[in-house]
């Protein structure tokens, strides 16, 4: 078997346009019901559940985790399951989410009466605006589309993608509604790259005590050197005798130090340093720091408070070590 690539990249163009046709399908049929529907979520004291069979149960898992991701405490719960005692996960003040592209989903159905018996609202997501489940629901939301993306119109593709919008959308309204911020979502992700750029300190990676490289400015360069091979940052700070900072010296320095034809054993750190040197504070966040390090084409600062005294040092290598790069 031969792949035809002129018509595997047809047949390729020809899903995603059905996809995207089915997302734009969606778009007017937005009204009254789609604010019912966040309503309910919003009133929720429990948690959204949600539940589906097959590949909606597939999307439907999707969508709890989007929205318990985005401020709504939500879970999946597989209905074949519900109905062998997964029931009893679903309580009073929760809303059900049910996702059903016909809405005649047997295991669907099979609880709808439980639900009924706990007073839970139900919203339902279905291609089908005349099935049971649409009837039965508090809210209906219409998923339909004209065609599915698959050529022999089987498979759910444009459909399952439509519900997954609608989810999507659902999702992000509440995020609104809620205030939700990047710093919660951050703190619901903090092992992701986004959770340390947003709750990561600088105070957090920074090198402090005997850690810091620091010499004072009456100090040979000789001595600044050994510092700077010593900590290993790239860079000493040059501090006056209350550990106030006064400068920089860094690896680049000393490569202008020797184009310039300065004796290093008979300098001062002093006469050679950075004066006007950039710093940052323990209380910004990590990506602030390496941004001003980025901005500036620079590899390592000195940490100071406000009163400019000296309390740390970080690098990109620190930057690199805690994820923030």
């Amino acid at each position: 078997m031969k792949l035809n690539p002129d018509k595997t990249l047809d047949m390729a163009r020809a899903v995603l346009e059905n996809e995207a046709q089915g997302i734009r399908d969606l778009i007017p049929r937005l009204d009254e019901r789609f604010v019912r529907a966040c309503e309910y979520m919003l009133a929720c004291t429990g948690r959204v559940v949600v539940t589906g069979m097959g590949k909606s149960g597939h999307v439907g898992g999707k969508i709890a985790a989007t929205l318990a991701s985005t401020g709504t405490p939500a879970f999946f719960v597989h209905p074949g399951e519900a109905s062998h005692g997964d029931l009893g996960m679903i309580t009073t003040g929760d809303t059900a989410l049910a996702l059903s592209n016909s809405g005649e989903t047997d295991e669907l159905l099979t609880i709808l009466p439980l639900i009924r018996r706990l007073g839970v609202p139900l919203i339902a997501l279905t291609g089908n605006p005349r099935s049971t489940l649409a009837r039965e629901a508090n809210v209906h939301l219409d998923v339909s589309v004209a065609a599915e993306a698959c050529p022999l119109g089987l498979a759910p593709t444009s459909s399952t993608t439509a519900t997954l919008a609608m989810g999507d959308a659902l999702a992000v309204a509440m995020l609104e509604a809620r205030g939700f911020t990047a710093d919660d979502f951050a703190r619901s992700h903090p092992g992701g790259r986004l959770g340390r750029r947003l709750l990561l300190h600088v105070g957090d990676i920074m090198h402090t005590g005997e850690r810091i490289p620091l010499v004072r400015a009456d100090a040979p360069l000789t001595d600044a050197l050994m510092e700077i091979t010593r900590q290993g940052l790239g860079m000493t700070a040059v501090v006056d005798e209350h550990r106030n900072l006064i400068g920089v010296y860094t690896d680049g320095d000393l490569r202008r130090t020797l184009d310039r034809g300065i004796d290093i054993r008979g300098t001062c750190i002093g006469d050679v340093m950075t004066r006007q040197c950039k710093t940052v504070q323990s209380g910004m966040l990590a990506a602030e720091a390496l941004k001003v390090m980025e901005d500036h084409k620079i590899s390592a600062l000195p940490v100071v408070d406000v009163g400019q005294h000296l309390v740390g040092a970080l690098n990109m290598h620190d930057l690199l070590r805690a994820g923030v790069v």
